[in-house]
């Protein structure tokens, strides 16, 4: 397979000054940065980078901590902050460029923020009257497997801004071309992957986009587990398995783990007891209870469903409870309404409907793959 990056000679690359949004996990096959191949371009001098939330090297760990602009290692270039002062370029941070690239990890969740930092200096871009040019990657989750409701516009926010399922199946350079449909927008020019299966990130390098996503395996189970970050439950921030592991220092893991065995929302998956404590986020320095759910298989394993029918069981012990906001710059509505996109869930959630799961879980593929069929790159049957 080879990615986006590695076939920047092939597509209508601008020459002049170029912005690149970017960080540290997009890499070549050699694992080589985005900036190093990028700024060694012929007819290219690479003249701002500009880096989404946690920081371009992953440095910043929670949810709503900002990072500051700075110089990136490069002689001369400033390293511009999408997820502090501002999320999207300003006027001052693209005067003097000619083109913008994008090249970043995404995780295949609506949730996942960086497709925004993308969408957002998109809009920027056009603004300015600069074209894009955006770098195709693996969705590490596939491009078969559809999951969870579109998005309600009126819940639009820094972690769905466009109605778009949980599990979108797109790769980042597809989600490109429909948010610029959407939006109105010119097109990016994409530099498209070549020999991808479409099964995952295959045999293609893995850096962690972000502090709490370390592998793929954490990858498939994001969609749904994410989901208790809108919760008093620790999701695992603060142990080496974020969102892999998950509890909190009333939940018997034991108990929790035996009324999910049989139900069948967990196929493709074992939960299995577990302890831990944290050292940083929730319940730092208190012993959790709760469980470590395994992944056995992927073709199988349905993630948002998953974390559906986890959190529903996590909601018959009374000290559970939902975060309230801020969220995500959101100051409002609840967490987890913006998570799922409305209040279906939560109401679900808070009357024990475990005879919705299925029904939340569920997409709408027709009318999902009529929207998405004029922006795809690659052939798929969306029906897993």
């Amino acid at each position: 397979m080879r990615l986006g990056l590695e076939r920047l000679e092939e597509v209508r690359m601008p020459g002049g000054r170029i912005g690149l949004l970017t960080h540290y996990a997009a890499v070549d096959g050699r694992l080589r940065e985005a900036v190093e191949v990028v700024s060694s371009l012929p007819g290219v001098e690479l003249a701002a980078v500009f880096g989404p939330q946690h920081g371009y090297y992953g440095q910043t760990q929670d949810n709503m901590i900002e990072w500051e602009s700075t110089r990136s290692r490069l002689p001369g270039v400033p390293l511009y902050s999408l997820y502090g002062e501002v999320r999207e370029p300003t006027p001052g941070m693209l005067e003097g460029l000619d083109a913008l690239v994008v090249d970043l990890q995404d995780v295949g969740a609506r949730y996942y923020t960086y497709v925004y930092a993308m969408a957002l200096t998109m809009r920027a871009a056009a603004r300015a009257g600069l074209p894009v040019v955006v770098l195709d990657r693996p969705n590490p989750l596939g491009m078969r497997v559809v999951e969870g409701r579109t998005l309600d516009p009126a819940y639009s926010s820094y972690v769905g801004m466009y109605p778009v399922p949980v599990r979108h199946a797109l790769t980042i350079a597809e989600l490109a071309l429909l948010f610029a449909g959407l939006d109105g927008l010119e097109a990016p020019t994409v530099a498209p992957l070549e020999g991808w299966r479409g099964t995952g990130i295959e045999d293609a390098a893995w850096v962690m986009p972000s502090p709490n996503m370390p592998s793929t395996d954490t990858a498939m189970v994001y969609p749904g587990m994410c989901l208790l970050e809108a919760t008093n439950i620790s999701e695992g921030r603060g142990t080496t398995r974020p969102f892999e592991i998950f509890g909190a220092p009333w939940i018997d893991g034991f108990e929790l783990a035996g009324r999910l065995e049989h139900t069948g929302w967990l196929s493709g998956a074992v939960l299995r007891p577990h302890e831990f404590i944290p050292t940083f986020g929730k319940h730092v320095g208190r012993l959790c209870r709760g469980a470590q759910l395994h992944v056995t298989d992927p073709a199988l394993f349905r993630p948002y469903r998953a974390g559906l029918a986890i959190l529903m069981e996590l909601w018959t012990w009374s000290e559970t409870g939902w975060k309230p906001p801020p969220y995500e710059y959101e100051r409002e509505r609840m967490p987890i309404d913006i998570l799922t996109g409305g209040t279906e869930v939560r109401e679900a959630v808070e009357t024990h409907d475990t005879g919705s799961i299925d029904r939340l879980a569920a997409a709408d593929i027709e009318e999902w793959t009529a929207r998405v069929s004029p922006y795809l790159l690659y052939e798929r049957d969306m029906t897993g």
